[in-house]
């Protein structure tokens, strides 16, 4: 269930994700409000969920993950061990940033970062000795176009 956000709550939610390292002052100044009722709103959002954690935003080219794939994943097994062993390949593996579960033809995608496709390669050849999979598709980002992690609020 969503949580019941104001205007301020939002205006709030909209400076952290721009830049969570600003001071409550900081904030406090931008949304208009003082600095207490800005820290007890954060407070709330966070023991609400709404604001699950927060973190850096690295760049990952600059750290020489200068390939982005996204695999397409079938299988022909659904049984509750394979996806669990498949779950768990998943989450060991860091290279994989995202992962989801699809309706239609396809099963899973994955957002994997690697050097290069040599790397990739390396990643596939682990994840399907772990775990039996059907199909696999890896498609190549030639241009990362839009990137965020800021959420419409």
């Amino acid at each position: 269930m969503a949580a019941a956000l104001d205007d301020l709550d939002r205006k709030i939610l909209s400076e952290l994700q721009q830049d969570a390292e600003q001071s409550l002052d900081e904030i406090a100044r931008k949304v208009g409000s003082s600095k207490t009722p800005v820290w007890n709103r954060i407070r709330r959002m966070k023991e609400q969920g709404v604001i699950s954690r927060q973190t850096v935003i690295l760049d990952a080219e600059a750290l020489g993950l200068e390939a982005c794939f996204f695999v397409l994943i079938r299988t022909s097994e659904h049984e509750a061990d394979w996806q669990r062993k498949f779950l768990q390949a998943l989450r060991e593996r860091p290279e994989v940033l995202e992962a989801h579960r699809l309706a239609g033809d396809i099963d899973y995608i994955l957002k994997v970062r690697v050097k290069n496709a040599r790397a990739y390669d390396e990643f596939y050849q682990a994840l399907i000795s772990e775990v039996k999979i059907y199909n696999v598709t890896a498609l190549l980002s030639m241009e990362e176009i839009k990137s965020t992690t800021v959420l419409p609020v």
